[in-house]
């Protein structure tokens, strides 16, 4: 079993907005063999606890347009180590310093790497100090929601509940 394409598509979403807000060293890793209550999971970093959070706003804030919330959050005050759970995806938002530490890859350095180049790279060739196009838009999502299945077979833009 490997992960959904559900999955993957909220993966590179949540990695798109990761990077908007220059989140450190990004990885997916699908751990739909090794672990049953999640398909994958999304791992970056910042140096401090401020960019930590911003990068977590910008997570919830680009899965939100997906019509998908988080099941579970966990670290938000601390700002250090923050956990989102959308069940079938998990995000680990971590400051550098406990990266290292925990080191989460290297626990789960058997499982497949999720390709996400394409959301990293997207971020990279911009100029410092510009946007991505559209990356701004609050009327337009990251991902079509249509293309996962997230909308109303009535094709009315309602996000399935």
């Amino acid at each position: 079993m490997t992960a959904t394409d559900l999955s993957i598509s909220l993966v590179r979403a949540a990695a798109r907005a990761a990077a908007d807000k220059q989140a450190n060293d990004v990885v997916a890793l699908d751990v739909s063999e090794r672990l049953a209550i999640t398909d994958a999971f999304l791992i970056a970093s910042a140096s401090t606890e401020r960019q930590v959070n911003a990068i977590v706003d910008a997570i919830e804030e680009a899965l939100a347009e997906l019509g998908e919330k988080p099941v579970r959050r966990e670290g938000r005050s601390e700002g250090r180590w923050v956990l989102l759970d959308y069940a079938q995806v998990i995000v680990h938002v971590q400051h550098k310093e406990d990266r290292v530490f925990y080191a989460l890859e290297r626990l789960w350095n058997d499982s497949p790497v999720i390709d996400i180049s394409a959301e990293l790279n997207a971020h990279a060739s911009v100029p410092a100090g510009q946007e991505r196009a559209g990356a701004a838009s609050s009327d337009r999502p990251l991902v079509d929601p249509a293309e996962l299945g997230l909308t109303s077979p009535s094709g009315d833009d309602e996000p399935r509940a």
